[in-house]
């Protein structure tokens, strides 16, 4: 391939039976990611793990911590920053859906980077995350022995909602068995806080410059899913993590959903607004 587009090969025939009418699409699971971000003397630099290669999903391809969202995220919890109404209008949901999404953000960032988006006051976030304690909360959110709502009020903490900013949305494509509502989030590494590969799901976790990674897949060095190399191109203007998180608030969030048709015997699958992504597949071959 002469990029690193990941490119599942039961797409073709998926494809091809959901224009049949032979395939119903599956609905959607809420789901959350950030793309979490620290300066370096080069510009931002993002942090992404690399998926194993027996996972089922886009195995061996980057992306950033995220996940599914869990019903109890639903909990009532002690929360800060713009108000669940007002996460409600920017994403385009109810407010429990709101808080749901923006706690799996929170959630899933903490149980695969070890980064905690929460303080115990409105205005303060955790510093170190580290030790024996920490990672057996950890352990069981991974788990779903805790819900994150049972955790933050055993720590006294707020989630910082403030600290994030929803930047882009994708559904995975109607073809596809397990498909997920994605919202991308943008995120400043916290004073004090590192990152560490704490994911099952991942082999190798690394910072870097977003127009790096976009040159390593351009190249076919790194493989990615369309949503992810479309947001590195996006944050490759961005002086900072600051200058990313200040464009967040007027990001156009309509979810971009992959399109496919038969067309002359081929079948054209394309992503609206990410021309980059067209791809055209002989009925009998593999994608060009």
């Amino acid at each position: 391939m002469a990029n690193g587009q990941w490119y599942p090969p039961e797409w073709p025939d998926r494809i091809r039976a959901l224009a049949e009418g032979s395939l119903t699409p599956v609905v959607p699971k809420r789901a959350a990611t950030v793309m979490l971000l620290r300066d370096t003397d080069a510009g931002p630099a993002v942090h992404m793990l690399r998926r194993r290669a027996s996972m089922a999903f886009a195995g061996g391809a980057y992306a950033y911590p995220g996940g599914g969202v869990d019903p109890r995220d639903e909990h009532r919890i002690r929360w800060a920053g713009p108000t669940r109404a007002w996460w409600a209008l920017r994403l385009g949901v109810d407010e429990a859906a709101a808080q749901a999404i923006v706690c799996a953000a929170v959630r899933e960032t903490y149980e695969e980077a070890g980064v905690l988006l929460a303080g115990p006051t409105d205005d303060s976030v955790v510093g170190d995350t580290t030790g024996e304690d920490w990672e057996a909360d950890r352990a069981a959110l991974v788990a779903r022995d805790l819900s994150f709502a049972e955790f933050l009020d055993r720590r006294g903490l707020a989630l910082r909602s403030d600290l994030l900013g929803a930047w882009t949305r994708w559904i995975t494509p109607e073809f596809e068995p397990r498909r997920y509502d994605t919202w991308f989030f943008v995120a400043a590494l916290p004073e004090g806080q590192r990152t560490r590969n704490a994911s099952t799901e991942a082999d190798r976790t690394v910072w870097i410059r977003p127009a790096d990674a976009a040159a390593s897949y351009d190249k076919g060095e790194l493989l990615m899913m369309p949503p992810t190399i479309a947001t590195l191109r996006q944050l490759t203007p961005y002086e900072s993590a600051a200058h990313a998180l200040a464009a967040a608030p007027d990001r156009d969030l309509t979810a971009v959903l992959a399109q496919a048709r038969l067309d002359n015997g081929e079948i054209v699958l394309s992503w609206p607004g990410h021309d980059e992504f067209t791809k055209h597949i002989p009925t009998g071959g593999a994608p060009a």
